[in-house]
């Protein structure tokens, strides 16, 4: 399934909802650029994550038709990185898809916007040394505009970054409220979903004014559903849970040796092969290269095969070589250290697994009503469903028949063939039950009437 926060995505200004004090700003900031050069050659955006940064950077580009140059905290941005890409693009021409060079003079025509989102990750140390100062130095020579996204605005200025509060424009974004309703309905109405408005209101005052948080929880609460009441909800009741799983997990993810990674799971209180299903979703969140991603898969997938026979063995003693793998092991796969902020998701396979859950009682309730008829276990009954399948398409009599005789109710029976020919055979059944009373209603009448003549 498409990710709503992507598919959603706001492509102008006016789409962004809440901070609307902050858009106008950015707006207005734009319209100096439009009118020759203003006075705030940069602009820094900072809030919490969700609420609207880095699209409304990217709204603001497609507004003013500006080519997009972006950084992001998955780059190494040391001085010289910064140098070769912002730099260079911050005081060259544009060249257009045609091959044409353009002034950025020409009242705005021509403009790229430079982003480095997650700027306060830029630490000065040994990786990113310089890397503030070649900011510094990239606005100050600026033909074009730069946009700074942060979610802690004084991790940035601090140190060597103070001379970033004189020469930029600080905008703040604040946590979205009640604008984000009429978003999610929307959501769902292009989606062709039936939502209650209780549970819109519900996921957004929990949303705690994380848009993008908010529009993750709708796309899980409607998973495999056209219609949502509040029984969908029961879900999101794990959202505290979940945040402390996905501080451990992101712990995890950027310790630098076994034992830090160690104390990170030991925070979380669940057990491993529950922990497994959480890193194995999210690890391509984090681990941007390739080979990073392979080893840390590979340790994963070891971990994983202790797991197994933990279960089968009933030996939990074993569960700790599979922790060492999934937590120490994955830590020290990757060959770089990643920094910034990286989205989360809840394991795809639980959700699945709790939305068909309905199904899978209904065809444990097949496979047990096959087994006692045909005198076998559940586990061989299983096997037998296929067959059983083809047997009730093939013929439908017998179908009609073996639908009677097992107790089928009509859930059942749409495990097998599906819900429109189940249907078809109920009302066959039900009209075979009724012919087959009146059938002998009919003899004894006739044998009575026999009798007494």
């Amino acid at each position: 399934m498409e990710n709503w926060t992507e598919k959603y995505r706001p492509k102008n200004l006016d789409d962004i909802v809440g901070n609307r004090i902050a858009i106008q700003k950015l707006k207005k900031w734009g319209e100096g650029w439009r009118e020759g050069i203003p006075d705030k050659k940069a602009l820094i955006l900072s809030g919490k994550a969700g609420v609207g940064k880095t699209s409304s950077a990217h709204a603001l580009a497609n507004d003013f038709g500006w080519q997009v140059i972006e950084l992001n905290a998955s780059d190494n941005r040391n001085a010289d990185v910064i140098k070769r890409v912002a730099l260079s693009g911050a005081v060259n021409e544009s060249i257009t898809g045609f091959g044409e060079h353009v002034l950025p003079s020409a009242g705005g025509r021509g403009k790229k916007l430079i982003i480095l989102d997650e700027a306060d990750n830029i630490y000065e140390g040994s990786a990113d040394r310089g890397g503030k100062r070649a900011i510094i130095d990239t606005i100050q020579r600026t033909k074009h505009p730069i946009i700074l996204i942060v979610n802690d605005y004084y991790q940035l200025v601090k140190g060597s970054g103070n001379a970033l509060r004189d020469i930029c424009e600080h905008i703040k974004f604040g946590p979205v409220g009640e604008e984000m309703v009429p978003l999610l309905k929307n959501i769902c109405r292009n989606e062709g979903i039936e939502i209650a408005d209780a549970v819109v209101r519900h996921i957004a005052s929990n949303s705690e004014g994380d848009v993008r948080g908010a529009i993750n929880d709708l796309q899980t609460v409607c998973q495999g559903r056209k219609k949502v009441g509040m029984e969908a909800v029961a879900v999101l009741g794990y959202r505290n849970k979940e945040k402390e799983i996905f501080r451990g997990i992101r712990e995890i993810f950027r310790a630098r040796d076994f034992k830090t990674a160690e104390n990170a799971a030991s925070s979380i209180n669940e057990p491993p092969d529950y922990l497994i299903l959480w890193i194995d979703e999210n690890l391509p969140m984090e681990y941007k290269s390739p080979t990073d991603l392979e080893m840390a898969y590979r340790s994963l997938s070891k971990a994983d095969v202790f797991l197994g026979r933990t279960r089968r063995r009933q030996h939990y003693g074993l569960w700790g070589y599979a922790r060492n793998l999934m937590f120490g092991g994955v830590a020290v796969s990757k060959n770089r250290i990643y920094r910034g902020y990286s989205q989360y998701s809840f394991p795809s396979w639980l959700i699945k697994m709790g939305s068909s859950k309905t199904a899978r009682s209904y065809r444990r309730g097949v496979e047990t009503k096959i087994g006692r008829y045909a005198h076998m276990s559940r586990r061989k009954s299983r096997e037998m469903i296929s067959t059983v399948k083809s047997i009730f398409n093939a013929n439908t009599r017998m179908a009609v028949e073996m639908t009677g005789k097992l107790e089928l109710s009509e859930e059942e029976l749409s495990v097998i063939v599906g819900k429109s020919r189940a249907k078809k055979i109920m009302a066959m059944d039900s009209d075979a039950a009724g012919g087959a009373e009146r059938a002998h209603q009919q003899s004894i009448f006739d044998f009575t009437r026999q009798k007494n003549i």
